[in-house]
């Protein structure tokens, strides 16, 4: 066991000061007062750095060089693990774009090696599409948009074997049986990429769908005489949704508004087709991604993903959107966990939790990660 002292800590429910984290192998023992420390215990002297949760991020597509629907290896999705591990993202999803059917079930077999080899920091798999409505698909690959068949998604869930965490889709242009074949296995249903109006989205919803994909983007707008998916989302306590907080994606003001009218209900992806990157030119089949430094568009002058990490996004929350520091450390942490069904073991400073845990400076950079070595 050791002590993790001299730090002010966000247990993802209160901020601590004049306390210490006790840990063992990979769990938090305990959180006690600093002179409660057993003098016998190794200390690790955190020199007044803030202490949080390890960030969880469920949809990103690829990390410094690796873009797994491309790459679909276990080379591609450890260097994902790392990049975004490196800046405090210590449990993540990686995500498809729309692809073919072939691809996808690659894309488990790999992702299911990966986990078995004894690989940390994957929670699963999130399928962005293809399912999803062609005139909302964004920069999403124009061939590979389709409409789902029995046999396809039987297959996928037969493959899975309970891999597949979270399908973002557009129910408007599912069958009923399939969406009821999707429910039945466990798969978290996310309401994305679609031209729903807002009567059919409080359908989805009554009918069981809780969370929606990257709030304002893909989805029909608010207007007067239709409220769209997006005052769906925001007039639906059960709903929760994720945001990319990047500049680009949504202005900082629709993020404050967003936030004051939803809450806890609201939390932060990175959404980053590649991260940590110079400007560059990406290609993959007819998907296409130029980066300039701030944003990647294709050859449309479409967004096509983000070029930030979940830290990234914490911090425009922090700087540029007015959140407290301790309420955005907990949208990109407690939040989604909690969202995901792992809120048990990820997204809290407390005994029974994960001991991998991230310091910040005070500019909310990392200056370290407990528990790499483990």
């Amino acid at each position: 066991m050791r002590a993790l002292t001299h730090c002010t800590i966000y247990t993802g429910e209160e901020v601590l000061t004049n306390h210490a984290v006790l840990i063992e192998n990979d769990i938090i023992i305990d959180v006690v007062l600093q002179e409660d420390v057993p003098a016998d215990v190794p200390t690790t002297d955190l020199q007044g750095h803030d202490l949080i949760p390890g960030l969880v991020d469920l949809q990103l597509y690829g990390g410094k060089t690796g873009f797994f629907v491309r790459d679909l290896s276990e080379e591609s999705l450890n260097d994902i693990v790392e990049t975004h591990r490196s800046d405090g993202t210590v449990a993540l999803v990686p995500t498809l774009y729309s692809t073919s059917h072939e691809r996808i079930l690659k894309a488990i077999e790999v992702t299911k090696a990966y986990i078995a080899a004894g690989n940390t920091g994957v929670l699963g798999l999130h399928i962005e599409g293809p399912f999803i409505n062609f005139t909302k698909r964004g920069a999403h690959s124009a061939t590979a948009v389709r409409v789902p068949t029995k046999a396809e998604i039987a297959e996928i869930i037969a493959h899975s074997e309970g891999l597949l965490t979270v399908m973002t889709i557009a129910p408007e242009i599912w069958p009923e049986e399939l969406l009821h074949l999707l429910q039945e296995s466990d798969i978290i249903l996310s309401l994305g990429h679609t031209n729903a109006t807002y009567r059919q989205s409080g359908e989805y919803f009554t009918g069981g769908i809780q969370l929606a994909t990257h709030l304002y983007n893909a989805m029909r707008p608010f207007e007067s005489r239709e409220p769209g998916v997006v005052t769906a989302i925001w007039d639906t306590p059960t709903v929760n949704a994720s945001i990319i907080v990047d500049g680009y994606h949504c202005d900082f003001a629709t993020v404050r508004i967003a936030k004051q009218l939803m809450r806890e209900r609201l939390f932060l992806i990175s959404d980053a087709t590649l991260a940590k990157i110079e400007p560059m030119r990406f290609e993959f089949e007819d998907f296409t991604a130029n980066y300039d430094g701030h944003r990647l568009l294709n050859d449309e002058g479409k967004l096509a993903g983000s070029a930030i990490t979940l830290l990234d996004a914490v911090r425009n929350c922090i700087h540029h959107v007015g959140i407290p520091k301790d309420e955005a450390f907990r949208m990109a942490s407690l939040y989604p966990a909690q969202h995901l069904g792992v809120g048990d073991r990820l997204g809290r400073i407390k005994a029974g939790y994960s001991s991998v845990l991230v310091v910040l400076d005070e500019e909310q950079r990392v200056v370290g990660i407990i528990g790499e070595e483990q």
